[in-house]
């Protein structure tokens, strides 16, 4: 289960997390708070599923939304920090895409982009997941949840 492994490796770095969800709509959230034990390190979530609340909640560039829209790595790493920083946790994650049926912003169905930001390290995947509006959702969520595992793990503070 990727939402108990990312719990996991924070709870071992004792780092807190927040999430920013736009194509998840809040379902990277639920399987967080799904694993008994996550308000220890869970504090909360962002769901700007609008482009302007990346901006107003999330502090995504107005500059960046108009150039590129929602769906751009650009876009997915700012939400990552802006909700790290908001919410302030140790880490952020965020997703935005395009879920489906139709396209957005001239972006295909299953285009995703995932983000985890750290205090040691920032991280953004691209991704073309295929499948249905509800698969595409939960893939995204569980590469978001992998990459959290990824950097947190990378990140050992008693190497450093």
């Amino acid at each position: 289960m990727p939402a108990a492994e990312a719990l996991r490796a924070l709870t071992t770095h004792g780092w807190t997390l927040a999430v920013a969800e736009s194509l998840t709509g809040g379902l990277l959230s639920a399987r967080v708070v799904d694993v008994p034990g996550a308000s220890a390190v869970h504090r909360g979530a962002v769901v700007a599923y609008a482009t302007d609340l990346k901006g107003s909640l999330l502090g995504v560039p107005t500059a960046l939304l108009d150039a590129v829209g929602a769906v751009d790595p650009d876009v997915a790493l700012h939400m990552a920090e802006g909700v790290r920083r908001r919410l302030g946790a140790d880490v952020g994650v965020a997703t935005t895409g395009v879920a489906g049926p139709d396209p957005q912003d001239g972006h295909p169905p299953g285009t995703v982009h995932v983000a985890v930001v750290t205090p040691l390290r920032r991280e953004v995947r691209s991704l073309r997941v295929a499948g249905d509006r509800a698969q595409v959702r939960e893939r995204s969520v569980e590469a978001a949840l992998r990459l959290v595992v990824a950097l947190v793990e990378g990140d050992d503070p008693a190497a450093g």
